[in-house]
């Protein structure tokens, strides 16, 4: 995906966010439901004017960011050799937030006969899964990927990590996915154990490997 065609998207979506925030504006809560705990039950709010724009001004900073980094990276020209899969990330990663704030905007207009986890889960699985997917394709950079002092040292390092952990968040996904047929706690632990312990597990391994190919 060009970035352009990627700049497009995005801006759709948060613009689609904006209005129809705007749109239901008067019937939002004055106090509205902005998080819930692992037994589906709201356990924070937020005003109504952040509730209804914090997303989209999230989202549009997060693109910021995403389209600046592979100018500002050292290592640009690693990022260029994946940067189909990146920006096909980006949208992605847009397009869970507009659905994240759909499904908090649909709550507080009264819509509440859903588990908030059950609708979430699925769609963070496949996110996780894509991850994977782009880990698989990642190079060198300062960014984007398993960015540990050994992966950062070491191409041979950051390649052997990278293929490790492609698999490990795509069975993460997988698991992120179905915890969502369960919802409540149960869910939570389908998202939690997976990814904390990959993440985890991808830092120690590229010390190991990286203490294998120096010696040190």
């Amino acid at each position: 995906m060009s970035t352009r065609t990627t700049l497009i998207i995005t801006l759709l979506l948060i613009a689609a966010m904006t209005i129809f925030s705007i749109a239901v504006y008067d019937q939002l809560p004055a106090q509205m439901a902005s998080h819930w705990g692992v037994n589906d039950q709201v356990n924070g709010t937020i005003s109504r004017f952040w509730g209804a724009f914090l997303m989209p001004i999230i989202s549009l900073g997060m693109l910021g960011l995403f389209l600046l980094i592979p100018s500002i990276d050292p290592l640009k020209a690693n990022i260029a050799r994946f940067r189909q899969a990146f920006n096909l990330f980006i949208v992605l990663m847009v397009a869970f937030l507009t659905y994240v704030h759909g499904l908090t905007i649909a709550w507080n207009l009264g819509y509440t006969g859903f588990q908030m986890s059950a609708a979430l889960l699925p769609a963070m699985g496949l996110l996780f899964i894509f991850m994977g997917y782009m880990l698989t394709k990642a190079k060198r950079n300062f960014f984007i990927g398993i960015r540990t002092p050994w992966t950062l040292s070491s191409d041979t390092v950051w390649d052997k990590t990278h293929a490790l952990g492609s698999k490990l968040f795509i069975a993460s996904g997988i698991l992120t996915f179905l915890g969502g047929f369960f919802g409540g706690q149960i869910a939570f632990w389908f998202l939690f154990i997976p990814v904390i312990g990959s993440a985890l597990f991808l830092v120690v391994y590229s010390y190991f490997l990286y203490r294998q190919e120096t010696g040190i």
